[in-house]
């Protein structure tokens, strides 16, 4: 039995090198060709491939990131020494680089994209449900200033994730905020599809940190939920989104808003 987070994997022994890969591919075929190989024994995190240094012969080398230790260990097994897709053998082995101090007890969330792509992966597409439950305009000013008008839009958006086969849910929440030049209706208008995505977005990842996949030895998956003491309980969803003022993230009009920002609200 393992169990998986959605967290950035940083452990050493969820990570392989692969080197030896000769040069009659491309970098995107070999890429492509790895994922297909490696992607059989558990889902992957990262696959990078990287040339050769220049004192070496000319070739390939890759890093490729599992969320599973058990996995990795297995893949590392059984593909060192094989051909795979080319003529010559391979060498995998676990990575032996020790990992920094500053991230040894660090759990960064796992971007939206990754979220989407694991569970997707061990649960399959109709394993899990997501709902809005609140997705709120918590602000929309326009000052108008010495240097023209400048429009502030701030969102809040409250989501559930359902797990139906295994009885099991968890929430997120998030507010994002946007500040610009309003320079026309259309430019609100796109402004404000894309924090409502980008909120959307946020408060999917905010509810899959508390998630626990276990990966059972007979090849299934369970699901559970870890208990936090601001966990919402589902009596709590009726009312409106309070904002605390000192968590709003600030996201400036030409960048995404970061993922592992937090943010703290109450439903009263």
């Amino acid at each position: 039995m393992e169990v998986l987070e959605f967290v950035v994997p940083v452990e050493n022994n969820k990570a392989l090198f692969v080197w030896n890969i000769e040069p009659s591919l491309t970098e995107a075929q070999i890429h492509a060709q790895l994922l297909s190989v490696f992607s059989a024994f558990g889902p992957l995190y990262l696959v990078k491939v990287f040339p050769n240094a220049p004192l070496h012969p000319p070739g390939f080398y890759a890093l490729i990131k599992f969320y599973s230790a058990v996995q990795a260990a297995e893949a590392q097994r059984l593909t060192d020494g094989k051909t795979l897709f080319q003529s010559s053998q391979l060498k995998v082995k676990l990575s032996s680089k020790q990992t920094p101090a500053f991230m040894s007890g660090s759990s960064t969330p796992l971007s939206h994209t990754h979220c989407l792509e694991l569970a997707n992966h061990c649960l399959g597409f109709n394993g899990w449900t997501s709902e809005i439950i609140t997705l709120k305009e918590l602000t929309d000013e326009e000052d108008e200033g010495d240097g023209g008008g400048v429009r502030r839009l701030r969102m809040g958006c409250l989501l559930q994730l359902c797990f139906p086969q295994h009885l099991r849910s968890s929430r997120g929440a998030a507010v994002v905020e946007d500040t610009f030049s309003c320079t026309g209706a259309d430019v609100v208008l796109q402004r404000r599809c894309r924090l409502h995505k980008l909120v959307r977005e946020k408060a999917l990842v905010q509810a899959f940190t508390t998630v626990l996949l276990i990966l059972l030895g007979n090849g299934k998956v369970m699901v559970e939920v870890k208990q936090t003491s601001d966990q919402l309980l589902p009596d709590d969803t009726e009312g409106i989104l309070q904002v605390n003022e000192f968590s709003c993230v600030e996201v400036p009009a030409d960048k995404d808003v970061p993922d592992d920002d937090q943010l703290d609200f109450t439903v009263s």
